[in-house]
């Protein structure tokens, strides 16, 4: 085995010198491809073939990557690809001059090309373009990988995106799509009177989630800064000072593991809307997610591996205490305290921390019994007040708070508030986290100063959602793992004998 994958590997550097040779001859002969800076487009490849009937015969321009070659003497064919798709090309020598036609018989799979000829069908159907002349615009000097089985290893597709792309349309096609949901969530709510802003990455205290950050230094200012894990406390500053409805779409960073729903930095959309309530956060919503699936997809019909989610329909709403009375058989209104849930918690084997209390045994029953079920598009409302320091109280019933997540295929797809305005409530919320971090809660919010400073001015009574971006692609795309909608997702660095 060793001695096949070293003559494997002697195959390959000998193609690889090859690729050198060819690209020092054209070098020396003054045709050094790297100096050509532009090269005028007319169209792609399914411009010509949707709209053949009107541009046969009509002379254009394409350029792409070079992804198939046969020659046959006099005459030959190749494929270029470009961001649409592909094209068959026809070059004969006698279109194009014998000394280029010697040159094109020479170009590698790989190569950039650019075309321009007129549009034509072959006798076999086949809509093409007839080169009148080929230009090489940039040298391939690595191998693409076989063409019949692509590129199928998982962890290479990841950190060799730009070669995953070439070879898988269906990649491509995710990404294009990924660009559209975000372009159609701006359409949408700026349609809807809201305006986009930016708040900083770099902050001194990371707040507005239950999440580690990750910890970085500024040398300039020598203090100590955070990546910033999410966007709400900066949003709610901008409400305290008029802007009555903001959104941002962008990174947040959250020190935390890698699966298939979970990437370290991932996108987030965060709006705040003043004179609304959780209510109208469920409305936006539900009319978000039909406008988004129907614009990128085509349908308010979802399909995600074996299920499909109907958007057309009013979206479900429940509370949490509801669900788990629903899935899990256990009524948590008739539940006295919190030593009475632990009690329930053992019987049901539910592990738990000695800091919990009854609001956060509610939501691990939650978590353990009733996630899963959630399959259709549904708001799980009004949850426990331990788990939920940022959120106004429900008036009648303090314990629990003016909040839901949405859920999809299982999956929270969103998280939303009446947000808490309350500078004095904030506080001792803010205290009750800074108490929950000292028990061994690494993901406890720390008391914000300035933020308590904003909400004694005044903020009025508003509605904030968060959505996860990239959860949404997965499902507009039917995609498996968050890792094949992120173009660069966090990887492990190989070491230099794995390279």
């Amino acid at each position: 085995m060793a001695e096949q994958n070293n003559n494997q590997q002697q195959d390959v550097n000998q193609l690889l010198k090859v690729r050198y040779d060819k690209l020092h001859e054209l070098q020396e002969n003054g045709k050094d491809p790297f100096v050509i800076t532009k090269y005028d487009v007319t169209n792609h490849s399914t411009d010509v073939k949707e709209h053949f009937e009107e541009m046969e015969g009509k002379e254009v321009s394409l350029a792409g990557r070079m992804m198939f070659k046969r020659v046959m003497g006099k005459a030959s064919f190749c494929n270029i690809q470009d961001l649409k798709g592909r094209i068959q090309i026809y070059v004969a020598r006698d279109s194009i001059g014998e000394e280029s036609y010697a040159d094109f018989k020479k170009y590698d799979v790989g190569d950039i090309l650019g075309v321009k000829g007129t549009v034509f069908k072959t006798k076999t159907g086949e809509i093409s373009i007839h080169a009148a002349e080929v230009t090489l615009l940039s040298k391939s000097l690595q191998i693409l990988p076989e063409k019949f089985h692509g590129l199928t290893d998982t962890d290479t597709r990841y950190r060799q995106r730009y070669v995953d792309l070439i070879m898988n349309e269906d990649v491509k096609d995710t990404f294009v799509k990924r660009s559209k949901v975000i372009s159609t969530i701006r359409r949408y709510l700026d349609g809807q009177g809201f305006m986009e802003v930016e708040t900083p990455m770099l902050v001194s205290n990371a707040g507005g989630a239950a999440a580690r950050p990750f910890e970085t230094h500024f040398n300039a200012l020598d203090e100590d800064l955070k990546l910033r894990i999410s966007l709400e406390l900066y949003l709610k500053r901008l409400i305290v000072g008029g802007m009555e409805r903001v959104y941002e779409i962008g990174r947040v960073f959250r020190n935390e593991g890698l699966d298939t729903r979970h990437n370290p930095e991932f996108t987030l959309m965060e709006l705040y809307q003043a004179y609304t309530d959780y209510h109208g956060m469920m409305d936006l919503t539900e009319n978000l997610y039909r406008y988004v699936a129907k614009e990128v997809t085509g349908s308010e019909m979802l399909t995600y591996g074996e299920h499909t989610m109907d958007l057309s329909k009013p979206f479900e709403r429940i509370t949490m205490v509801d669900a788990v009375k629903k899935y899990a058989g256990v009524d948590f209104n008739e539940v006295k305290d919190t030593a009475e849930a632990k009690k329930l918690a053992d019987e049901h084997h539910i592990e738990y921390e000695e800091r919990h209390e009854k609001g956060d045994i509610l939501n691990l029953f939650f978590e353990e019994y009733v996630e899963e079920h959630l399959i259709q598009p549904t708001f799980v409302m009004d949850h426990p007040i331990e788990i939920s320091p940022l959120t106004k109280k429900k008036p009648e019933n303090p314990d629990y708070v003016e909040r839901f997540e949405f859920f999809m295929n299982g999956w929270e797809m969103a998280n939303a508030y009446s947000e808490l305005n309350d500078p004095i409530d904030q506080r001792a919320r803010f205290a009750a986290q800074e108490e929950a971090f000292a028990a061994g809660d690494e993901e406890a919010n720390h008391t914000d100063e300035d933020f308590l400073n904003a909400l004694s001015i005044g903020m009025p009574p508003t509605g904030g959602i968060g959505f996860g971006i990239d959860r949404m692609v997965m499902m507009m795309t039917n995609s498996p793992a968050i890792r094949d909608v992120l173009l660069f997702p966090t990887m492990k660095t190989l070491s230099k004998e794995n390279q």
